[in-house]
């Protein structure tokens, strides 16, 4: 329903609304969480509870924004797009043509440029995307400053549904311990190629553009270069089939040990680094609902391998053959220890915690910065020291997870 109680309330208030007639903003939308100084371009529609938007931000200023339940930092600019669920930091900019889903969470000075699809995707401060990007179920990091950023090219993909239907393929392109520290080189990822999830890339990393990477790339500062489509093989192939899971899964469990550890930085770190203001606040609680729900969103999929490996077994003993030795070995220790496993990342998820040492003086060295709500530069400013303290509190809960794998199979 477009509230025109609602706008009047809003540019009393201090909002601008460009041609007020063209504008709809449902009932639903709080003005009290929309701060002054915001500038809304024709067109666009708000609706949502959770909608806040942080002053300087700006909405439509090349095509019409939709934007359902998002959360909006300071300067946030949103030229055009559908924006639904998403929380997005101080200083995030997109180009129009955005199409922006739920598990969304770009960090302060994150941008992307025009026609950018994101869906379960957190991109961490810096980070930047060009343009006709897909880039859903990834977690990036990297880069020091916005000259000295994490970057992916055009007409770039991350693929992250296979021929068994399944989407346990999230991509880790740098990590959280380090990352959130804002002092490791960053990745390059070069236009018009693509990334097959699940994938791990270390900082430093040069993908060449048309490159399509299908493997890790873990030795740091290295390049990988390769053409594509120029040497095509035939197989037979049955999609009921799964080979072997180990990389599969071991990359997984350290994805979800990356998310909790991303967890624990906004339930100790986010909270005294945020300023007391309405926006930020719901920025705040809406970073930590996109982490939940990605979190969620892991755990589902892997279910689902387990489901659907656990199908094919019994389809292959159904057909008289056997299913035992070489790729069954860790497809049926998945299968037989996945509910014991899923309690075990239930009881870690809780926890949030990790290395208390490490932690505790990782905290106190923040809370005795000068931080002036401003959370990019007050982390710049803790000392190497005091960084790898925090890494270390954060690695050890990515351990603790990513170790699950290895019980798993060996257990």
């Amino acid at each position: 329903m477009n509230d025109n109680a609602t706008k009047q309330a809003l540019i009393q208030g201090g909002v601008t609304i460009d041609c007020p007639d063209s504008v709809s903003i449902d009932a639903s939308v709080d003005p009290a969480r929309i701060a002054p100084g915001v500038v809304i371009h024709g067109g666009c529609r708000l609706s949502g509870e959770q909608t806040s938007i942080g002053p300087g931000s700006t909405l439509g200023a090349e095509a019409p924004v939709t934007l359902e339940n998002c959360q909006l930092g300071r300067s946030v600019c949103l030229k055009g797009g559908f924006f639904s669920g998403a929380t997005l930091m101080n200083n995030v900019d997109f180009g129009s043509g955005a199409h922006v889903r739920p598990g969304t969470l770009l960090e302060e000075h994150a941008s992307c440029a025009h026609t950018v699809g994101l869906k379960q995707t957190l991109l961490m401060p810096f980070v930047t995307l060009g343009s006709l990007i897909n880039f859903c179920d990834c977690l990036m990091s990297g880069g020091t400053s916005a000259k000295n950023h994490s970057e992916v090219g055009s007409s770039y993909i991350h693929f992250n549904f296979t021929a068994h239907q399944d989407k346990a393929t999230p991509s880790l392109v740098g990590d959280v311990p380090d990352g959130v520290m804002l002092v490791q080189p960053p990745i390059f990822l070069g236009g018009q190629g693509g990334l097959v999830g699940p994938t791990r890339i270390a900082y430093g990393s040069i993908i060449a553009a048309g490159t399509i990477c299908r493997r890790d790339v873990l030795n740091r500062e290295k390049l990988l270069f390769g053409e594509t489509g120029h040497r095509v093989k035939e197989f037979s192939y049955d999609p009921r089939a799964f080979g072997e899971i180990d990389r599969i899964c071991h990359n997984n469990f350290i994805y979800i040990g990356n998310l909790l550890a991303l967890q624990a930085w906004y339930h100790h770190v986010r909270p005294i680094l945020t300023e007391g203001t309405p926006h930020a606040e719901a920025c705040l609680e809406g970073g930590r609902r996109q982490i939940a729900d990605v979190i969620d969103e892991r755990l589902k999929r892997l279910t689902q391998l387990a489901s659907k490996i656990a199908e094919h077994i019994k389809q292959v003993e159904e057909e008289g053959q056997k299913a035992e030795g070489g790729v069954f070995v860790n497809q049926r220790r998945l299968v037989q220890q996945w509910p014991s496993v899923v309690a075990k990342l239930m009881q870690l998820r809780g926890e949030c915690t990790g290395d208390n040492a490490n932690r505790d003086a990782f905290l106190d060295a923040i809370q005795k910065q000068d931080s002036e709500g401003n959370y990019v530069e007050t982390i710049q400013s803790l000392s190497l020291d005091h960084k790898a303290q925090g890494t270390a509190w954060l690695q050890h809960i990515v351990d603790s997870v990513g170790s699950l794998w290895g019980e798993i199979k060996h257990g």
